[in-house]
């Protein structure tokens, strides 16, 4: 990682955690995964050779910074989805100041529907970090645009987990599905599809 990402990614955890100091309200807080979260992430994107990633939830950039400097190695690509129109915008910057935007497909849009129009097993590796009470509604496109041995990563596992039960409930029941809970920042689900 070069100096310059370094340093963008340590500012951007400065300003993620000032700004969720001084809001309360959701739509105003960044919001962002930790930063082992972000090594974890890179890490299972270079080990799994992952070129397709979608994350659903930018926010400001930072967790997609992490996703497409791991896909670089790969020679892979990010989409990433948010709805919030300051957030697309903060996170375009962002983009462009870690020299990373060509390879961030960036999307203002609402995920559901842009699920719906996504081709069958077109994802290698997708990053859930968004809206959890709509997770277990978007779960029947999750899973098929989920490519078979592709992985599936839901930030928030132990820290909201009792808002995610349902959806837990409903991906480890899945007999497509191997999955577990890792203790890294503020727990990641993990599943794989065989």
């Amino acid at each position: 990682m070069d100096q310059n990402l370094k340093d963008l990614l340590s500012e951007l955890e400065q300003f993620g955690k000032d700004n969720d100091a001084q809001h309360s309200e959701r739509p105003r807080r960044m919001l962002n995964i930790t930063r082992d979260t972000g090594e974890l992430l890179a890490v299972l994107i270079r080990s799994t050779n992952a070129k397709r990633i979608l994350e659903i939830g930018t926010s400001n950039g930072y967790s997609t910074l992490w996703l497409a400097w791991a896909a670089k190695a790969n020679h892979g690509s990010v989409t990433t989805l948010e709805y919030s129109d300051s957030k697309v915008a903060l996170a375009a910057a962002n983009f462009r100041r870690a020299g990373l935007q060509d390879l961030i497909q960036q999307q203002h849009t609402e995920a559901g529907a842009w699920l719906r129009d996504m081709a069958d097993h077109s994802v290698d590796l997708l990053f859930l970090d968004s809206e959890r009470s709509e997770y277990t509604g978007w779960w029947p496109q999750l899973k098929r645009v989920l490519r078979p041995g592709g992985l599936l990563v839901v930030d928030n596992a132990t820290s909201h987990a009792a808002e995610m039960t349902e959806f837990f409930a409903l991906v480890t029941a899945d007999t497509e599905f191997t999955c577990c809970t890792v203790p890294v920042g503020n727990g990641e689900f993990l599943a794989t599809r065989a």
